[in-house]
């Protein structure tokens, strides 16, 4: 899973995801569960296929939801449990997925005993365009839209290089753990991913070759 990362400016966004300038609303560099944060997605307005850029809480409300704050976490999502969780099946059936811009993430490494933080950038210099659901909820009481985003996970214990991240339980063997870790989706994949079939998004949900990474230590702040 993912709880830190760092957003890009909105100028890379728009270079780099090809969006026209629609959104000036502002975000923190670094994104943490809750805070607001920019995603891709499927224009809901335009005739024709666009992407638009829109910013929301980093952590998917769900339609039965009675308030925007939260009291259970919801900015990850398993991906292999998308059709079966009440939070993200319906996201999920409908075809509400979206790319997550993140010029960098962060997962805790426990190698050592304690926790180590390890930033993870791309080896090209490229951003990362991560793979998400997204959902609107209005709020009944004062009418508010609330737009919100999740991140998927994928597992990863056999990923040579995210089977490293996060505290292992002492009680699993190493290829139980359930470690867990992003998914990349490649800009020439976006628009399957934003407007293809379930299945075409599906295809899309692979772990990322070890070699895309730029890995290591961080000194940032736990």
């Amino acid at each position: 899973m993912c709880n830190r990362y760092e957003a890009p400016e909105v100028w890379e966004i728009e270079r780099f995801w090809h969006i026209g300038r629609h959104n000036q609303l502002p975000w923190p560099r670094q994104v943490l569960p809750r805070a607001p944060g920019p995603f891709i997605r499927r224009a809901l307005l335009a005739s024709n296929y666009e992407r638009e850029l829109v910013v929301g809480q980093w952590a998917l409300i769900p339609w039965f939801a009675k308030s925007a704050k939260l009291t259970f976490s919801t900015n990850n999502a398993r991906s292999e449990d998308l059709s079966a969780k009440a939070t993200f099946k319906d996201p999920w059936k409908r075809g509400q997925r979206c790319i997550i811009p993140a010029a960098s993430f962060d997962e805790p490494n426990w190698e050592s005993g304690k926790n180590q933080w390890w930033q993870f950038r791309r080896a090209d210099g490229n951003p990362w365009g991560l793979a998400g659901l997204w959902s609107t909820w209005t709020d009944k009481a004062t009418g508010e839209v609330h737009e919100s985003y999740s991140m998927l996970t994928l597992n990863a214990d056999h990923h040579p290089l995210m089977n490293r991240m996060h505290k292992p339980d002492p009680k699993l063997p190493p290829d139980q753990q359930d470690k867990r870790s992003v998914i990349a989706i490649e800009r020439g994949d976006v628009d399957q991913w934003l407007a293809g079939t379930m299945d075409e998004a599906r295809q899309l949900m692979r772990l990322t070759p070890v070699e895309v990474f730029d890995a290591g230590p961080t000194m940032a702040p736990s």
